[in-house]
């Protein structure tokens, strides 16, 4: 029996729940407004994966108090590897507060090379301009 104990455990954790599905926080987003130096709550985030010529949309969102959707890709679901956009819906933003902005919305396409690979995308924004780039999961 003892032998036996290890393949037992092993076999049981191949079943268990989270082999099946992303981990929470797989895919994190980001913005920060360069002008005010502060998170802009409440900004509308689409992610959608490239299926050959078209794009399937995955999941939404809206940024939290912090600028930050912890958790954008669904939990339920295997991030698999392939071509991947996010789109920041910034024009809401910039009306709510009435100013005016040269990019209705930000589309970020980036590439997931692992299942399920851990990623955080960062939006640096202002009225006229904006920067990105793979961050790094600090939570």
């Amino acid at each position: 029996m003892k032998k036996s104990a290890p393949l037992l455990i092993l076999a049981s954790m191949a079943f268990a729940p989270v082999a099946f599905s992303a981990p929470v926080g797989t895919l994190s987003v980001h913005i920060l407004d360069q002008q005010t130096g502060t998170p802009p709550p409440g900004v509308s985030v689409t992610l959608e994966k490239q299926q050959q010529d078209k794009w399937t949309p995955v999941a939404s969102g809206k940024t939290d108090q912090d600028g930050r959707i912890k958790s954008l890709y669904p939990d339920d679901q295997d991030m698999q590897p392939g071509v991947y956009k996010v789109t920041f819906k910034t024009a809401e933003y910039f009306q709510a507060n009435k100013l005016q902005s040269f990019f209705p919305e930000i589309p970020v396409l980036f590439t997931v090379t692992r299942t399920n690979e851990k990623l955080h995308i960062p939006l640096l924004l202002s009225q006229y301009g904006y920067s990105t780039y793979k961050g790094s999961k600090s939570y």
